[in-house]
């Protein structure tokens, strides 16, 4: 099954921890980068650094999912790394467009933003999802041309 890496900051334990049970009940493994207690003073741009690292370190086989109070500035961190396009995803539609439309491998979501059961169940949509050669191609391919041009 496939591996997900999962992050949040001290503000978003909680629905981490709740994503976590999901994903293992639905068979997925599972990587956690922390933050495990709303004690740890680690901030969200060195979560989203090392689960960003894990997922190259993978050769983008693994996607990821980061939680902060939020979601926007985990997502904002997560894209200064070479190959991974982040979203936040608070809504079902978005969340697919950022796969069907953008090869989206990392979904933000804040836990001041989103109640546990909808992200649950955006997480599950963006999880069965994946993209397909098509129209969104040449604008993919758009954006991988840029990040070379910009990320040497």
């Amino acid at each position: 099954m496939e591996t997900i890496v999962i992050g949040c900051d001290n503000a978003a334990v909680s629905l981490k921890n709740t994503l976590i049970a999901l994903l293992e009940s639905k068979g997925y493994q599972v990587e956690n980068v922390g933050c495990d207690s709303k004690d740890d003073p680690t901030m969200y741009p060195a979560i989203a650094e090392r689960l960003c690292k894990r997922i190259i370190d993978s050769g983008y086989e693994k996607r990821g999912v980061l939680v902060c109070g939020t979601g926007i500035g985990m997502a904002i961190t997560a894209n200064k790394f070479k190959g991974i396009r982040a979203a936040v995803g608070h809504d079902i539609f978005s969340a697919e467009r950022s796969v069907l439309s953008n090869n989206c491998n990392v979904i933000c979501f804040g836990e001041r933003v989103i109640g546990p059961e909808l992200a649950k169940r955006i997480l599950s949509q963006w999880l069965e999802l994946r993209f397909k050669d098509g129209p969104s191609t040449p604008k993919v391919e758009n954006i991988i041309a840029i990040e070379r041009e910009n990320m040497k």
